[in-house]
């Protein structure tokens, strides 16, 4: 297993793996290929992907304000699973956030998304109910 930062080179594979299943909520304009362009421009040191036998098997997107560290995108193939690509992953952005002196990291799982909570919080990532997650779409071609 070999973990990288991810580059442009990699969309196609890592789009394919977040369009294999449910759980990854994408948008037209802010997953495109232009989209996650631009977000691995603005942070080239905090997105990875987790290649093994030459096909990419993961991939974390991580994004940062300055302060808080936003988790993106997290998601290893199926067969691939409960083999530790998923915490070396995450691990690789927290040592990276942790460089960048940021002190806390943040990220949003659809509550349906069991398998994924699950993840989450056997890496001591805690839940929020204190809190309401709310946005606003500025462009509605970005759906």
């Amino acid at each position: 297993m070999i973990i990288r930062k991810m580059k442009t080179k990699d969309y196609e594979a890592a789009y394919a793996l977040w369009t294999s299943e449910a759980g990854v909520g994408l948008r037209s304009i802010d997953d495109s290929k232009q989209g996650i362009e631009k977000f691995l421009q603005r942070n080239p040191t905090t997105c990875f992907v987790a290649q093994q036998g030459g096909r990419l098997a993961g991939t974390i997107l991580c994004g940062s304000d300055g302060r808080r560290g936003y988790i993106y995108h997290a998601m290893v193939s199926r067969e691939l699973r409960r083999g530790g690509t998923g915490k070396k992953l995450v691990d690789e952005v927290l040592q990276e956030l942790e460089n960048l002196g940021i002190n806390k990291a943040a990220l949003v799982v659809y509550s349906e998304n069991e398998d994924g909570n699950r993840f989450w919080e056997a890496l001591g990532f805690g839940r929020r109910d204190d809190l309401v997650y709310r946005d606003k779409t500025l462009n509605p071609q970005n759906f």
